[in-house]
């Protein structure tokens, strides 16, 4: 009994750490779902679906990285940043309203979690935009 809980909570970390490297990708991983759905919507099939959206979501990452670099003035950059961040920040958001959703927590104790969460995933996607180069 005791292996299966060590591998169930091994799971979940690593079901929590994926999901968090894939929301600090949200704005690329959008770009590429409504490249997909465009792309298959025309009469695309899968595979050709699934390169068009693969090549939007890489091609959205490198046009924020470059918009950031090329911009002189520290508002833009700024803005970009933040536009960037912020879809990261909503996944961030409901990733942890997901988890806590069974656990019995006070409404309120379970906003500041969420919001944490948010912030948190919100800053590691900007410095993740910051740093590639």
């Amino acid at each position: 009994m005791t292996p299966i809980i060590v591998l169930a909570v091994a799971l979940s970390a690593a079901t929590c750490v994926l999901a968090f490297a894939l929301a600090t990708y949200a704005l690329p991983f959008m770009f590429g779902l409504a490249a997909f759905h465009l792309a298959h919507a025309c009469g695309a099939g899968v595979i050709v679906a699934g390169v068009v959206a693969i090549t939007a979501a890489i091609l959205s990452f490198a046009l924020f990285v470059y918009l950031r670099e090329v911009l002189r003035s520290q508002s833009a950059r700024l803005v970009f940043t933040i536009v960037y961040a912020a879809p990261a920040a909503v996944a961030g958001y409901a990733l942890m309203h997901g988890v806590t959703g069974a656990a019995l927590l006070s409404e309120p104790l379970r906003q500041l979690f969420c919001v944490a969460s948010g912030a948190f995933v919100a800053t590691a996607a900007m410095l993740r935009l910051c740093a590639t180069k």
